[in-house]
């Protein structure tokens, strides 16, 4: 089988910052008189491991009422934007031209672009007016992996092409001041705004980041657990139990069925890397997969630094695990999303 590089990682961040003490403050002012259980719910803003988040849009912009149509033109600017810096970020780390990328695959669903993202920034960036646009929609923090998953599979049908895969997630034009539900303040709470973009290509020699093919695994009857429901005045969250719980008690099951399927056992693994879907899921990680407790190091970081963005986040750890000179060996990355599904994609770092 055909060995496929990463050979170039890219990020991007909105220009605003929101500190987590100040999203505590306006929740408190905007929920605390209309929604009786908010002082029960809101210690999720301290306990959530993070010091602040970008968010795609000015402060006083979330303090005004928007309908789905403001929501989504503000996510097709702001979205365009975050891919064409995460996407040049990556096309530069892989020391190629978007001249040079035969296909592109857009990961996003946090808004509706139609023409899709790709599209937007094709001149700006330079892509070829022949080059294949692969938009994917609706794996929600699943999707970074997924499509990387999906780059490997078009780059080992297609010897020598160049993969780009962008993950781009706009999650906090959502906020909702009129939705008084737990999911909501816990929304509140986690997610943030953000882009990261992966080159794929056929490996060489002297390549020292090698992706794998994915693993996915959608539990039956679940669809209800995490998603979007549309309204008129834009998409508002679904989490409709608890998760960690979930993952506590399900996700080992998924993992050494991924194992199996890969023809690989815990021992070949140096180091799991996971989307930091909040503190407590992570700490439902370590418990499931038996880890020491508070070793997703990198994770936390990346949490305390950004948030949960959503599909790019997972792309965010990767960065710095590549980063790390003790990332050499097998690396197994892993996100969970709508569905409610998982996905996992081993990741070899040579030495």
């Amino acid at each position: 089988m055909v060995d496929i590089a990463l050979i170039g990682l890219g990020t991007a961040l909105p220009q605003h910052r929101l500190l987590q003490s100040d999203a505590f403050t306006l929740a408190r002012d905007i929920f605390e008189n209309r929604f009786p259980d908010f002082d029960r719910f809101s210690p999720v803003f301290a306990n959530a491991g993070i010091d602040s988040r970008p968010i795609a849009m000015p402060l006083d912009w979330y303090l005004e009422s928007h309908g789905w149509d403001e929501r989504n033109a503000a996510y097709v600017n702001v979205a365009s934007q975050l891919f064409a810096q995460a996407a040049s970020n990556a096309l530069a780390a892989a020391d190629i031209t978007a001249a040079d990328v035969d296909a592109i695959i857009t990961v996003s669903s946090t808004g509706i672009s139609t023409p899709t993202l790709e599209a937007q920034v094709a001149v700006e960036l330079g892509f070829r007016p022949d080059v294949l646009r692969i938009p994917v929609f609706g794996l929600g923090c699943a999707g970074g992996l997924s499509g990387l998953s999906l780059g490997v599979q078009l780059a080992r049908a297609n010897p020598g092409g160049c993969i780009l895969v962008v993950a781009v997630e706009l999650c906090t034009l959502s906020f909702r001041k009129d939705t008084l539900t737990k999911a909501n303040i816990v929304a509140t709470a986690l997610f943030s705004d953000g882009a990261a973009a992966a080159v794929l290509t056929e490996a060489r020699p002297d390549d020292r980041h090698i992706v794998g093919s994915g693993c996915h695994y959608t539990w039956p009857e679940t669809l209800h657990i995490m998603g979007w429901d549309v309204t008129s005045e834009g998409l508002e969250v679904v989490f409709d139990r608890d998760i960690p719980s979930f993952v506590r008690n399900q996700f080992s099951y998924v993992l050494h069925n991924s194992l199996d399927r890969l023809s690989l056992t815990r021992q070949d693994i140096a180091r799991f890397g996971f989307h930091p879907g909040g503190m407590k899921v992570l700490k439902a990680l370590e418990a499931a997969l038996s880890i020491e407790p508070g070793s997703l190091d990198l994770e936390r970081d990346v949490l305390r630094d950004h948030g949960n963005m959503s599909a790019p986040t997972v792309l965010f750890v990767l960065d710095r695990l590549l980063a790390k000179p003790s990332s050499a060996g097998l690396n197994l990355m892993s996100a969970l999303g709508p569905g409610f599904s998982a996905v996992t994609v081993p990741v070899t770092v040579r030495s």
